[in-house]
């Protein structure tokens, strides 16, 4: 199939005066939601309270409120450095400004450097991807993080490594907030599946007409985000079904719950659907690390919480044929969850 890269079409000349059909969305996007109230506003975790002996109860129920009523939070004193984030921010835009000939170098079957993906109905996302597996380590393709730039590959390998660790800290948390039993979460994640995707959302002169991403929950078990230039567009959808817009702090994440980790918390975490719109004069830049369990592993709810809290809500499935379904599906809504679910 032949790359249509957003960027591209934004660049050529003479300027866009319309936009192409297969970008349009079948209703216009509101762009200027309301802003939130402070009811309405996603939670914010501090990680090192969270980690703290002392203070560690009193946010570790502030992580179980945001992930049983929101599937998303912001996180802050997360150990990233700022002057890695402004350094990748740089190497990023330098990426991005290549000859799409040099891009094309990254480029995969699914994996590494693409334009707009097709999505229900062939619409298309409004924003290109450069998609890398990172873990385990020998799944990584030789053509992609090895061949980057020296400079982009060192933090951007930095930055990988420290949202292992933070990962990691977070799902013990959250094992230990669902009342788990020990390791029950842990023994499926140690070593597991992780990627990145580093998305360019070009400004678009009629932003209304479509998605930068379209409405969706990750298939993953958590996924965190980084608004890399501090541009905003990330749109989370309540509980009562109203978009919202994810007003991120300054040098926080944004942590969202997955499928899988709705999935092994038997429901009691909902995954959060999220979209993505786009600006009429400014890129967007973001950063999406996904965390997964091995390819060995079962994906279902933890026994621990179906015996407290019955009953079986999902069926179990090996990690493996978990994405083999998910990639056989086109992205859409919660339709992926909706597969396991069992009908009580």
């Amino acid at each position: 199939m032949k790359l249509t890269s957003v960027q591209e079409l934004v660049k050529a000349a003479p300027p866009l005066s319309s936009i192409p059909l297969h970008f349009l969305q079948q209703t216009r996007i509101a762009l200027s939601v309301p802003t939130p109230s402070s009811s309405a506003e996603i939670p914010t975790v501090d990680y090192t309270l969270l980690a703290s002996p002392g203070s560690g109860e009193t946010e570790l129920q502030k992580l179980h409120s945001a992930c049983k009523n929101w599937g998303i939070f912001q996180v802050v004193n997360h150990g990233m450095s700022p002057e890695v984030m402004e350094k990748l921010r740089g190497e990023i835009e330098e990426f991005y400004e290549l000859p799409l000939e040099e891009k094309m170098k990254y480029g995969g079957d699914g994996e590494g450097y693409g334009g707009g993906r097709v999505r229900a109905n062939g619409i298309r996302d409004w924003g290109d991807r450069l998609y890398i597996t990172t873990n385990p380590v020998h799944l990584r393709r030789p053509n992609l993080l090895p061949q980057l730039p020296s400079s982009l590959r060192d933090n951007l390998e930095t930055y990988i490594q420290t949202l292992k660790t933070l990962a990691s800290g977070l799902l013990g948390s959250m094992e230990e907030a669902l009342e788990m039993e020990a390791n029950e979460m842990a023994a499926k994640m140690d070593d597991g599946l992780q990627s990145v995707a580093i998305i360019y959302y070009p400004p678009c002169p009629q932003p209304e007409l479509v998605l930068g991403f379209t409405p969706h929950s990750d298939a993953t078990c958590i996924t965190i985000l980084s608004q890399v230039n501090g541009v905003g567009g990330l749109q989370a959808k309540t509980r009562d079904g109203s978009w919202v817009p994810v007003n991120i702090l300054p040098n926080a994440l944004v942590v969202l719950v997955g499928d899988i980790l709705e999935v092994f918390s038997n429901g009691l975490y909902e995954s959060a659907e999220h979209r993505v719109t786009v600006n009429p004069d400014k890129e967007r830049i973001s950063m999406a690390f996904f965390v997964n369990p091995k390819l060995e592993a079962e994906i279902g709810p933890a026994a621990s919480l179906v015996m407290k809290n019955p009953p079986c809500r999902f069926k179990t499935i090996s990690t493996e044929q978990y994405f083999n379904n998910f990639f056989g599906r086109v992205l859409d809504r919660k339709t992926n969850l909706e597969a396991l679910k069992i009908d009580n």
